[in-house]
């Protein structure tokens, strides 16, 4: 058809999504309904993923029965619970991450100050014993992870304090 001058019609497959929208753009589009979070939109009051570059699925399930139903549950709980992505998730250090790991790294210093194996820390009594009476001393691994994760760690820190000193 090129040939001879004649030009075909224009394809009726194209695609009608909208290539350079994200879901930060639906976010202040919509307002308080959804969120964003690691790339993904999520549906506030529902929690569920939600298509982005298609305005019409997010306008399909902002009218549906099931998001007015959880949307309605959401507001009587007054609790508002935003889903997170596991990235976001295992980035964020809280109070209770930072203090199981210095009650790991004490622990392995303890034991390294008082010539005690780390081996000593899978006998049940010992393990019985810390998940007793230790604040988070359940949370204290077995020696092998004991020996490959921390003790590099408490090793370092010693060094650095003997050249301290020995200035």
């Amino acid at each position: 058809m090129e040939r001879f001058g004649v030009k075909s019609a224009p394809s009726r497959n194209r695609s009608k999504t909208a290539l350079y929208v994200t879901p930060q753009d639906r976010v202040s589009e919509f307002g308080s309904e959804l969120h964003e979070d690691g790339g993904k939109l999520f549906c506030t009051s529902c929690n569920v993923v939600l298509n982005h570059v298609r305005k019409s699925a997010i306008n399909d399930h902002l009218k549906s029965k099931t998001h007015t139903k959880r949307k309605a549950e959401f507001e009587e709980q007054n609790v508002r619970k935003k889903q997170r992505t596991l990235t976001a998730s295992l980035q964020c250090n809280s109070a209770a991450q930072t203090e199981k790991s210095s009650v790991i790294q004490d622990f392995v210093k303890m034991c390294l100050e008082a010539n005690i194996p780390l081996e000593k820390a899978d006998h049940p009594s010992v393990r019985a014993f810390l998940t007793r009476y230790v604040k988070n001393g359940s949370s204290i691994p077995k020696s092998e992870q004991l020996r490959k994760a921390y003790l590099p760690d408490g090793y370092d820190n010693e060094n650095q304090l003997i050249n301290t000193e020995d200035r």
